[in-house]
């Protein structure tokens, strides 16, 4: 869902919401829950990401192990192009072998541009048909400012994304909750019982000196400039915080914190599902089955200002009523609106959690037969 709902905007030179990150080219902080816009500057401007590319890289991999294609003990071998890689990196030699989790811990970390290969490898073939894949699901997510050229953000012509589309698609690796296992560490080894042990030690500092944060990805190259896509969590709120074109760590680091210290001090998140609830029913015309239970693929809530919360909140599941089967799984269906008073706060999409196959002749004639009968 791309995100509706802005809190907070730029306000006049000198007022304190222009002032929340003042060095950055852009910024953006949100909500990661409900996808709110807390602030934003510049939030649409096409700018060399650097190596926050690597969450789109992260997410496609995540998204694969979740869906059964990639497991995190799968063996990754090293091609002689993925060892080739410069910037940084964790030196994997042509032909070395390691696991899908520990190609991971290396992106996640040490921002290693030869893991991101490596994996891109593993799981398209070719770098380039990973690029595809990575600028299908940019499609897919709405990120209408971002064109990757390659899967790990080394600079290259073209490859740009903006403040707002890392956000959305930080957002959507932080669907998948084992993530920050590697994001939120501050260092680990890689080859540890080998004679070539590698220390890997996060770029990203906060995950070490800001409470609450564990993720997710820093970037810099001499174009992009300091660039950082943080998230942090306390209790049930979190919160992404996106800056681009920062003019040192100790002044990107410090503009992250001020805006996630802002959001926490002054907002609270409402929740309306946790993940697993009941949300209703489905009914599916002509379909092999006839009602599909739906649950919340996702934790729901709304971001209110403290004080605030809570009153007046109603939320409506309103689901297509056009539906028949043949329905895939994942396909859209309707969406969850979250009000407050006749105002709408919010909206989330709800897809179909299984695949539908219309019903035979049989099952049909049965079905309405059951249902004159039942009429009496």
């Amino acid at each position: 869902m791309v995100p509706t709902v802005a809190l907070a905007k730029e306000s006049a030179p000198g007022k304190q919401m222009t002032d929340m990150a003042p060095s950055a080219r852009s910024a953006i902080l949100m909500d990661a829950d409900s996808g709110t816009v807390i602030y934003e500057k510049n939030s649409n401007a096409a700018l060399p990401p650097a190596s926050i590319t690597k969450i789109m890289t992260m997410l496609l991999i995540m998204e694969a192990i979740d869906e059964g294609r990639l497991k995190l003990t799968d063996k990754v071998q090293t091609s002689e192009f993925a060892a080739s890689m410069g910037g940084s990196q964790i030196f994997l030699e042509s032909g070395e072998e390691m696991t899908v989790e520990e190609m991971l811990k290396g992106v996640a970390l040490a921002s290693g541009n030869d893991a991101s290969v490596a994996l891109a490898e593993k799981l398209g073939g070719s770098e380039e048909q990973f690029v595809v894949m990575m600028n299908e699901k940019a499609r897919q997510l709405g990120m209408t400012n971002t064109k990757f050229v390659n899967c790990n953000g080394l600079p290259a012509e073209g490859h740009v994304s903006s403040a707002k589309d890392i956000a959305l698609m930080s957002r959507e690796l932080l669907k998948y909750e084992g993530i920050t296992k590697y994001t939120g560490l501050y260092q680990d080894y890689l080859r540890k019982d080998s004679s070539k042990p590698f220390w890997l030690v996060n770029t990203n500092k906060l995950v070490r000196f800001y409470h609450g944060a564990d993720g997710l990805k820093t970037g810099f190259t001499s174009e992009a400039k300091f660039c950082l896509s943080a998230t942090a969590r306390r209790e049930n709120m979190r919160l992404i915080a996106v800056v681009m074109g920062e003019p040192n760590t100790k002044t990107r680091n410090a503009e992250v914190s001020h805006m996630f210290d802002y959001a926490f001090a002054q907002y609270t998140n409402v929740p309306i599902y946790k993940k697993g609830d009941p949300i209703g029913t489905l009914s599916v015309e002509k379909g092999k089955v006839n009602k599909v239970p739906l649950e919340a693929k996702y934790s729901y809530s709304v971001l209110l200002k403290k004080g605030d919360a809570g009153k007046g909140i109603r939320h409506e599941l309103m689901l297509d009523p056009s539906i028949k089967a043949p329905i895939e799984i994942g396909q859209p269906i309707g969406k969850l609106v979250v009000y407050r008073g006749s105002e709408v706060l919010t909206e989330f999409p709800v897809e179909s959690p299984v695949s539908v196959a219309r019903a035979g002749w049989w099952t049909l004639l049965r079905r309405t037969t059951g249902q004159l009968f039942l009429s009496e």
